[in-house]
């Protein structure tokens, strides 16, 4: 039931999208719903998980990226994300510091130019999030191997 809930409110989204034109409501309501997902039944995070190691071997390096937009939406979203971010704000501000040495404050100015240009991954984004509340070491490893993916 909660995936085709899921389904169909994302169906929306895209449609709302289409007319408005307004990457951040969709952002916002992604988080909203797939926060409601994980507080309900937190057995989707394993599917979750599944969806996010196929993208990663799709996106590589592009999913480094996007933790750090999360951050980024949070100060665009405000009464929305208040509520559900805090609980998340302390593993993502974690995560966020690791990321950065990994990082090498390369890619942050590509981070803005993807948040604009690339909604389908504003969706696994928002999942990420999801997967950070429980199984932020696993995320972590993850991260490293497509940091040597990248670094060759």
């Amino acid at each position: 039931m909660l995936l085709q809930q899921q389904q169909q409110q994302q169906e929306k989204q895209h449609q709302q999208q289409h007319h408005h034109h307004q990457p951040q409501q969709q952002e916002q309501q992604q988080q909203q719903q797939q926060q409601q997902q994980q507080e309900h039944q937190q057995q989707q995070q394993q599917q979750q998980q599944q969806q996010q190691q196929e993208q990663q071997h799709h996106q590589h390096h592009q999913q480094q990226h996007q933790q750090q937009q999360q951050q980024q939406q949070q100060h665009h979203q405000h009464h929305q994300q208040q509520q559900q971010q805090h609980q998340q704000q302390q593993q993502q501000q974690q995560q966020q510091q690791e990321q950065h040495h990994q990082q090498h404050h390369q890619h942050q100015q590509q981070q803005h130019q993807q948040q604009h240009h690339q909604h389908h991954q504003q969706q696994q984004q928002q999942q990420q999030q999801q997967q950070q509340h429980q199984q932020q070491q696993q995320q972590q490893q993850q991260h490293q191997q497509q940091q040597h993916h990248y670094l060759k």
